[in-house]
């Protein structure tokens, strides 16, 4: 047997770690405009984190209505 058939591994593309990351700069420069006051500067961290959760939170309850 050759070393190919072996160590075959899957081919993944891995692009979503990077909109992942260009969407959380994004949204920490959002959220750190509107924020005033140092708790609100850290909740507006904490926003950005969980965008996505927000996101996909928003649009169920809108198709929902």
């Amino acid at each position: 047997m050759s070393d190919t058939s072996k160590n075959k591994s899957a081919v993944r593309c891995g692009g979503g770690g990077a909109v992942y990351g260009l969407g959380f700069i994004g949204a920490v420069v959002y959220y750190w405009q509107h924020a005033s006051g140092f708790w609100a500067h850290v909740w507006a961290v904490v926003e950005a984190f969980l965008w996505p959760a927000f996101l996909v939170y928003h649009l169920l309850a809108h198709l929902a209505a």
